[in-house]
């Protein structure tokens, strides 16, 4: 497979996760093609390994992560609502959505990245082992630790029906 097919076929889910992994879309565009120019540079070394993808997909991790340790990264911009829309509507349930992304994108490099491997881009333990460049146990112990986080942390609206 030749880098302009690679990237036509898989750019798309790459500039996906990124976004998932950063939260921000266009950081994540910055970090895919920052990763994606140093990939072409090596694409003969990364086309001869046996999964590419897990190459380049371990290299958009590690330059997020990379990105983070950068003193000049440490600005983030928040959005805080004065109040908390009504549950029940459009505005409430996006405001959990916002509220729960909040929480991911606080959870350490590793255990997000783990999350959105895991649920976002539907890999299995080993692949993301392979991306991490850890053990299959490690990966599920980053899971449990980060949904362990999220669900303490994540105040879950009232279905219609429930008593208080």
């Amino acid at each position: 497979m030749t880098f302009e097919e690679y990237v036509s076929s898989r750019g798309p889910a790459l500039v996906r996760l990124a976004r998932l992994l950063t939260g921000d879309e266009h950081r994540a565009e910055d970090l895919t093609q920052d990763v994606l120019a140093r990939a072409y540079l090596r694409w003969r070394t990364i086309a001869r390994a046996d999964r590419p993808d897990v190459y380049v997909r371990r290299m958009l991790v590690n330059a997020n992560t990379s990105w983070w340790r950068r003193r000049s990264s440490r600005e983030l911009a928040t959005a805080e609502f004065a109040e908390r829309a009504a549950r029940g509507d459009l505005g409430g349930e996006a405001a959990d959505r916002d509220e729960m992304w909040r929480l991911i994108r606080a959870l350490p490099d590793r255990q997000r990245a783990v999350l959105v491997l895991r649920y976002y881009e539907d890999l299995d333990d080993t692949t993301i082992a392979q991306i991490l460049d850890c053990s299959p146990v490690t990966v599920r112990t980053h899971a449990m630790r980060a949904l362990t986080h999220l669900r303490e942390r994540f105040v879950a609206p009232a279905t219609n029906g429930s008593r208080p």
